[in-house]
Parts: C-alpha cells; sequence; structure tokens
C-alpha cells in the first residue's frame, strides 16, 4: 500500500470540446470579442464535448489584455481580465465566488490596486436571461498575509445551469513582475485569449509553457503615446488557446505549474529616451556575486564570532576524519534549532549568533550556519540554491527568484553529502521530500562560481510488515505485528510518531482506518538512531477480518495493507510519474490456523516484472501443515517514471490490486 501522503498531486484529462459559435470569430480564426453582460440563451446549452462526467463547470471564455501608462511616478501597467463561466452542478457553485491577490507593499517595493470589479450571474428562464447583478456588500477585502490582500466578490442567486461573469481591473508598478497567464485550469475551458502591449522602453523574455495547446500569434508594431504630444512605439502580441483541457489532480506530481500551458514574463532590460540601456539579465555570476554581498546570505555566513565560541571538540578534526565531523556538526545544528516551517532563501536573521539564542528559524537560518560551522571546522561546504517540488521547476536559466530553499552541500573525500538540518528525524545525506526537486544550483562563494548539481534521492522509501498470527477458532486473529521502515519511510514515521503525546496516542491513531485492529501492547526501537530502521513491534487482536458461511471460512491475508485501489486510474499520461524516490513495500504473514481446518483454495503466487526492472510485484502463498506463509513485495525502482513508462506502471498496479484482493478459503472439519 504506496502512502498516501504521496497520492496528492496532479495530471491532465484530455477531453474535446465544442466551440463557441462561428459568428463570434474572424477571417483568421483568432479574433473573438466579448462584452461584459451580452449573454446569449444558446450559450446555457454549452457543453462539454465528451464530457468530463466529474467537471463541475465549464469556463465559456477567460480573456485578459495587459499594457502600459504612465502616471506621476512612473510607467504601472494595467491588468485586465474578463471570464465567463457556466455552472455545469452543485459543485460548482463556487464557481460564483470571485479571489482576486493583490500585492499591497509600499511605495518602496511597489504596490496595486484594484481599481474597478463588475459580476453578475445569469440565469435562463423560458427563453429570457434573466440578470441578477451584486449588492454593494457583495465585494469586500480579507488580510491574505502580510504582503497580499484578497479582494472578493459574492455573486447571487448562482444555481445549476446559471452562467456568471466578472471583470477587474489591476493597476501596478511592479514592472520586474509583468502578470502571466493562465490558458489551463481544473476546469475545461472553450476559449483562453491574452494580449500584451508592452512600451519599446521595455524588453521582456517570455517564457510560454504548452506551446501545443496555445498560439502565439506575430507581435506587431504599433503606434502608442504615454506622454502628450510624444511619439512612441509598442510591442503587440497575442497569445490564444481554445478547447482546452483541464487539469485534473492524479498521484505522484511535483506541480500542476509545472505542466501547465501558461506564459510569464521577465524583465530583460530597459532603454529609456536619454539614458544608456539597463540590463536586468541574471547571470550566474552576477547572482553568485550579490548573494557573497548579501547580509542574509554570504555575510551571514561569514560572521564567525559566535561559531568560534563554540566547544572546540565541535569543529575539531579527530584524527583526520572528515565524516565523524560533518555527522557531529550537522547532529548539532538539528539538535539546537527548530525549524518555523517556512522555506526560503533568504535569511531572517544577519548573524548565526541570533539563530542559536532564539532556538528557530527558517530554512535558510539553520542551513546557511550549518554552512558556516562546516567551513569554520575546514570542510569544504557549499550552500545549495533549491526549488522545492511544490515551487515548481527551476527553468534553468539564471534567475534566481524560482529558486525558494537552501541546503547545504559537504564534500569528503570524493563524496557528496546533501544536507538538511532543518528535520531532526532526517539522517545526514538525506533531503527531505519537498527538496526531491532533481536538481540544485551549488553556489562558491569564495570563487563566485557555479554549477547545478543533482539531487536525486540517495536513499530509498522502504516498509515491511511482519505479522505472526494464529487464527482462533471464533475467528479472530491474534499475534504480533513487527513493522519495521527504512530511509524515507522510516523518517515519515518517525516524524508522525513525534507529533503524539506518548504510546497511546499514537497507537490510537494507528488504528482509527484499521477497523477490528486492538493494539494491547507495543515497543519502538531506533526512534533516535536514523541510519538504523525504525522498528514498531505490537501485540494485536484482529477482528472482523474472517468471514464463515456454513462450513467455509474465507480470510483475506493482506490485512490492512492491501491496495485496494489502483492510484493510476486514467488510461494515459503526458508528463512524468513523479514520486520522489524508490520505494519498496514487503509483506510478510505467518498464520497458524486450528486443527479441524484444511485448506480448501489457495490462490496462486504470481511474479510481474516490468522491463528493465523497472519495478516488480511478487505474491505468493503457501500452505504447510497447519501453517500458512503469505508474502508479498512490491518494488518500484526508479523515482521518476516517463511518460512511456506510464502504461506498465498502471499495468502492474492492476496486477496488485487483483491478486492482493484474493481470498484463503479454509474449510471446517
Amino acid at each position: 500500500m504506496i502512502p498516501k501522503t504521496l497520492l496528492n498531486l496532479g495530471a491532465m484529462c484530455i477531453f474535446f470540446l465544442v466551440v463557441l459559435p462561428a459568428n463570434a470569430q474572424d477571417k483568421d480564426g483568432m479574433k473573438r470579442e466579448f462584452k461584459f453582460g451580452k449573454v446569449q440563451p444558446s450559450e446555457f446549452a454549452l457543453i462539454p464535448f465528451a464530457a468530463d462526467t466529474g467537471a463541475t463547470g465549464l469556463t465559456l471564455f477567460d480573456v485578459g489584455s495587459c499594457d502600459f501608462r504612465l502616471d506621476n511616478n512612473g510607467f504601472v501597467y494595467v491588468f485586465e481580465r474578463h471570464v465567463r463561466y457556466k455552472v455545469l452542478n452543485k459543485n460548482g457553485l463556487d464557481l460564483g465566488n470571485l479571489e482576486v491577490p493583490v500585492f499591497k507593499g509600499s511605495s518602496s517595493s511597489g504596490k496595486e490596486r484594484i481599481s474597478s470589479m463588475q459580476g453578475a450571474t445569469y440565469n435562463l428562464v423560458g427563453d429570457k436571461v434573466v440578470v441578477t447583478k451584486p449588492k454593494k456588500d457583495a465585494e469586500f477585502s480579507e488580510t491574505f498575509d502580510k504582503d497580499f490582500v484578497l479582494r472578493k466578490m459574492a455573486l447571487p442567486n448562482v444555481k445549476e445551469g446559471s452562467i456568471v461573469e466578472f471583470f477587474y481591473r489591476i493597476e501596478s508598478d511592479l514592472i520586474f513582475t509583468l502578470r502571466g497567464w493562465r490558458f489551463q485550469s481544473d476546469l475545461p475551458a472553450l476559449w483562453s485569449e491574452y494580449t500584451v502591449s508592452i512600451p519599446e522602453f521595455f524588453q521582456y523574455k517570455v517564457n510560454l509553457n504548452g506551446e501545443e495547446l496555445v498560439k502565439r500569434g506575430p507581435t506587431t508594431t504599433v503606434n502608442a503615446t504615454y506622454v502628450p504630444g510624444v511619439s512612441s512605439m509598442a510591442q503587440n502580441t497575442r497569445f490564444v488557446a481554445e478547447n482546452i483541457p483541464a487539469l485534473k489532480d492524479e498521484p505522484f506530481v511535483t506541480t500542476l505549474d509545472d505542466y501547465r500551458a501558461q506564459v510569464e514574463f521577465e524583465l530583460q532590460g530597459t532603454h529609456f529616451p536619454n539614458d544608456m540601456y539597463r540590463d536586468y539579465t541574471g547571470t550566474w555570476p552576477k547572482i553568485i556575486q550579490a548573494l557573497k554581498a548579501d547580509e542574509n546570505f554570504g555575510k551571514y555566513m561569514a560572521k564567525r564570532g559566535y561559531i568560534r565560541s563554540l566547544t572546540p571538540d565541535l569543529l575539531r578534526l579527530n584524527d583526520g576524519d572528515t565524516l565523524a565531523a560533518v555527522e557531529r556538526i550537522y547532529h548539532f545544528v538539528q539538535s539546537q534549532v527548530k525549524w518555523d516551517k517556512s522555506y526560503w532563501r533568504y535569511t531572517t536573521y544577519t548573524n548565526p549568533k541570533q539563530l542559536f539564542e532564539k532556538k528557530t528559524g527558517n530554512s535558510a537560518d539553520i542551513n546557511l550556519a550549518l554552512v558556516g560551522l562546516l567551513q569554520e571546522a575546514g570542510i569544504s561546504a557549499y550552500p545549495v540554491l533549491v526549488s522545492t517540488r511544490s515551487n515548481g521547476a527551476h527553468p534553468g536559466y539564471p534567475i534566481i527568484s524560482k529558486f525558494n530553499n537552501v541546503v547545504a552541500l559537504a564534500l569528503v573525500g570524493d563524496t557528496s553529502y546533501l544536507l538538511d538540518a532543518t528535520d531532526l528525524d532526517l539522517p545526514m545525506g538525506m533531503l527531505t521530500f519537498s527538496n526531491l526537486s532533481r536538481q540544485g544550483f551549488l553556489c562558491d562563494l569564495a570563487h563566485e562560481e557555479g554549477q547545478w548539481i543533482s539531487t536525486s534521492p540517495t536513499f530509498s522509501g522502504e516498509s515491511r510488515y511482519n505479522y505472526i498470527l494464529s487464527l482462533e477458532e471464533d475467528n479472530t486473529l491474534h499475534g504480533k505485528l513487527v513493522y519495521s521502515t527504512l530511509g524515507y519511510e522510516g523518517w515519515r514515521r518517525r516524524s508522525g510518531y513525534r507529533l503524539f503525546n506518548g504510546d497511546t496516542d499514537y497507537i490510537k491513531d494507528y488504528c482509527e482506518d484499521k477497523p477490528g485492529l486492538t493494539v494491547s501492547s507495543c515497543s519502538f526501537k531506533n526512534l533516535d538512531t536514523l541510519n538504523l530502521p525504525f522498528i514498531e513491534s505490537m501485540d494485536i487482536v484482529i477482528e472482523d477480518h474472517v468471514e464463515e458461511s456454513g462450513d467455509l471460512v474465507y480470510f483475506s491475508p493482506l490485512l490492512f495493507e492491501r491496495t485496494k485501489e489502483n492510484p493510476f486510474k486514467h488510461e494515459a499520461r503526458n508528463f512524468p510519474v513523479d514520486m520522489g524516490y524508490p520505494m519498496k513495500e514487503t509483506y510478510r504473514m505467518l498464520v497458524n490456523f486450528p486443527e479441524n481446518y484444511a485448506v480448501e483454495q489457495l490462490p496462486k503466487g504470481v511474479l510481474y516484472v516490468l522491463p528493465e526492472e523497472r519495478g516488480s510485484f511478487r505474491i505468493s502463498l503457501i500452505g504447510e501443515g497447519k501453517q500458512l506463509l503469505v508474502m508479498s513485495t512490491i518494488s518500484l525502482t526508479k523515482p521518476v517514471y516517463t511518460p512511456e513508462e506510464y502504461h506498465e506502471l498502471r499495468e502492474l498496479f492492476k496486477i496488485v490490486v487483483e491478486r492482493q484482493a484474493e481470498q484463503i478459503v479454509f474449510k471446517k472439519n
């Protein structure tokens, strides 16, 4: 049974859609015009073609634009969005609620404001479209965090079959991060369009994901007036997508944004009249130089006064044993400070002394302090910038804003050890699951250079269930379970254990989703010895897992660990299956049954192996005397499977579900 915590991200469900009426389309096949409030009765009949039965709504169109104007403080961009949805069922009623995040910022950091917001609900009564407009109190604001406020609108009279429509305008001076556009969401869409008009003074890099869905029109040069009486030019570009499939949840994906059809813009440079060209394009040497000079990065690591005041034994290389010193320093940082659960590439403190005094900090506070300690001990150590799985894959070109975390790397001889001291239960050399994003950028501040390195896991995740049970004549099972976990599964179980106040609460939670299980006693081994298996031993009684009909007794031997559903439900997949790390689950049950029971039916074993040993499933059931031995092993040897390998992975789990569900049949004498 693969852990549910890993079945938590998304994938694409492809299906085709009807298009909007042809009279909304001009000769070039791309241009369409949409007016707020102009809803035709025919729009209520629009539905997805070969519909996804799970679709809660349909995006009829989603149209946006972004252009520039000049105010008293300089250039601002004006972003407009006009979107219209059809509510397909009651689960889509939330489409009548709009939330727009707005950066509140400051005069120095930049800010945004919404200058217009409209909404309306449309229902078809007979052959007439009835409009319901929101009242004044339907629009309101809520603080999201210290940087953002949510502007909200709640539409009235939204029901199944309604059409809802929104329009809003945002004015922003955050020209470094020009607003991008998502052509794809969790709803199917008939039409999505984005037009940008950029003054000749600005140059932006365009990053388009999903070119197979999005048509990029030619960039045209047009006259534009930003200062009265002064003629200038602008570059217009239009992006269009139609009949867009929904992006839906599937297991084993980093983040949907890695695969979503979308466009983003990054400022490369400016060239204003009577001014030199200013280059904002990053290079890795520039980025590393900036990090070296930053008080929340390089200068933070360089402050060693407090570090030198620590016990000399911590930093001493005893008999030149560098590996032992790395492990000692790593565990010291792990044990001395607590992670505040926030990732960031910059520290909140300006001196490691503050971290060790306050005993808490973000990921950069902790891991950059670790790098400083290692370097002070004479060990080759470097910060490594990473983008977490939920943050999305880094595009690979020099841009620091796409990193949201930093870990450490220690070099011992020819061996590199990636270190993350934010988690007390993380063995040395293992990164947390969130950081398994395939690559990171190593920063050598001393030489002002860097390089991409692999962050692929060197650990797997392994679970071993070992049951020794006796089947009683009242059809209860009595005996012992020894549950041992290694690598990432050991880390997961240790972390889970520490969330509870003692063994009683932990076992209560363990039994919660296992009906019929009672644990009378338990013990734990290697909780704090992270390089050894975490072993949980339980004395157990299991009821209600054996069925009796006449003189026949039916027993499902995989108990609570059976894989009940295939996690791969779709016929095909267009992007990788990214599990993070290789996995192995081993299940062993030895069961003694009563003298008056005889095995009537024993399922046959099976061995199913993927090509090139990319994975396997084995199950065997052996009866001898009054004992049965059941063994099941699922092995996935790769952390990432390609779309081409998806079908074989799906077939493997189809066999797992079928064979693990088979029952043993006893006959009573």
